[in-house]
């Protein structure tokens, strides 16, 4: 899809982009400065290997401040981006003949994280109409003992659901009954539309549950800093120590500049953070509102992250042009062949007859851009 959408913005033609993962908004002004300061400064050599010292304690500081939670510099790891963190810990946690539970549906790489260490994904089915949580009846009927661990991400990329307390404690619980090392992907906890943000791990030791719990978190949604590759992870210090190591031998460290960077955005301003909260909310409701007016379009509205994943199964099947849409795929090829809008096939999450809108555009474009979407299903017989 967006090798297909280059070729046509090379085309000279006006090419409706909802398929973006990130914020469309530039990084903050105090934090570009602090990158250009760090520059200037001659802060563009290696860093220590687990993250400067200074950017992890700034993290402890955030982690308290923001999360409720207690951590030392020894605990935290600064990768190059979250995505970073997340193969790191895999790669330390799960090994050949372990399972690992994923909720479908899935951001596209955890199961291949699961898969590069030698692992097999056990994918659970989850309910659309809560928040995408996990549908615990399924979970129970497909636990192993081969089963090591659990990726959990909320607010979630695809859907943008947010789970609920009650069930992010009974998920814990079990992983405490079955010793399965919780994997906990936060990158969008400041993108909340709906009450507050509780990392799971402030749950667990606030309820003595006593799971094994790593946290991802990243700098990239937050404050718009995706292509500074900045994300950390929290946990137990021999974790830490043991994903610091792989992390050694592949990458060293992360960007230098990017961790000075990193310093401000986590200790200065957070005005702008909360203004593109508000900004994103804006965009939910008028895409959600859009979707759901489109003829057999049924799109629940997320409680974060900024994403709509709204289900097309009625048009599964119809045809254009004499050609059957047999799937989400031909629906979203189809709609960038038709009116050159990009959008994201549900297929790809593990979510046939979902396709991903994302919210990370103005919302003139976004009229424009669904207008044109629903005009496209007017074409499907």
């Amino acid at each position: 899809m967006a090798t297909k959408a280059a070729e046509m913005r090379s085309q000279g033609i006006d090419v409706i982009n909802f398929s973006v993962g990130e914020p469309d908004f530039n990084t903050p002004e105090h934090i570009i400065a602090a990158g250009k300061a760090a520059m200037d400064a001659g802060f563009t050599k290696y860093t220590a290997g687990p993250g400067m010292i200074e950017l992890r304690q700034a993290i402890c500081e955030k982690l308290k401040r923001e999360n409720g939670l207690e951590y030392t510099p020894l605990e935290i790891l600064v990768s190059n981006g979250e995505k970073q963190s997340l193969y790191n810990a895999c790669q330390v946690l799960f090994h050949k003949g372990d399972e690992v539970i994923i909720f479908v549906p899935y951001w596209v790489s955890f199961p291949e994280f699961v898969r590069l260490a030698d692992a097999e994904p056990v994918l659970i089915d989850t309910l659309p109409d809560k928040q995408f949580e996990a549908d615990f009846n399924d979970l129970e009927k497909k636990i192993t003992p081969a089963i090591k661990g659990v990726i959990i991400n909320s607010p979630s990329n695809p859907t943008g659901g947010v789970w609920g307390v009650e069930a992010l404690i009974r998920l814990l619980k079990m992983a405490v009954q079955h010793d399965w090392t919780v994997i906990s992907d936060e990158c969008y906890e400041r993108l909340v539309f709906d009450g507050e943000f509780i990392s799971i791990e402030k749950l667990n030791r606030g309820h003595n549950i006593g799971a094994r719990v790593v946290t991802c978190l990243s700098l990239s949604k937050t404050y718009a800093m995706t292509g500074w590759r900045i994300g950390y992870a929290a946990g137990d210090e021999i974790i830490i120590k043991a994903m610091s190591k792989i992390q050694g031998q592949s990458t060293s460290c992360a960007n230098s500049i990017g961790q000075r960077a990193g310093i401000v955005a986590l200790t200065g301003d957070q005005q702008p953070v909360e203004d593109m909260r508000l900004q994103f909310r804006e965009r939910r409701d008028l895409m959600v509102k859009l979707l759901n007016d489109m003829p057999g379009i049924s799109c629940a509205t997320p409680g974060g992250a900024f994403y709509t994943f709204p289900n097309f199964s009625e048009y599964i099947g119809k045809k254009a042009n004499g050609k059957v849409i047999q799937d989400s795929f031909d629906l979203s090829e189809f709609i960038l062949t038709s009116e050159a809008v990009v959008t994201v096939p549900g297929d790809g999450f593990g979510a046939p007859g979902h396709i991903r809108f994302s919210c990370a555009t103005d919302k003139e474009t976004i009229k424009r851009g669904l207008s044109k979407v629903a005009s496209v299903l007017q074409k499907l017989v």
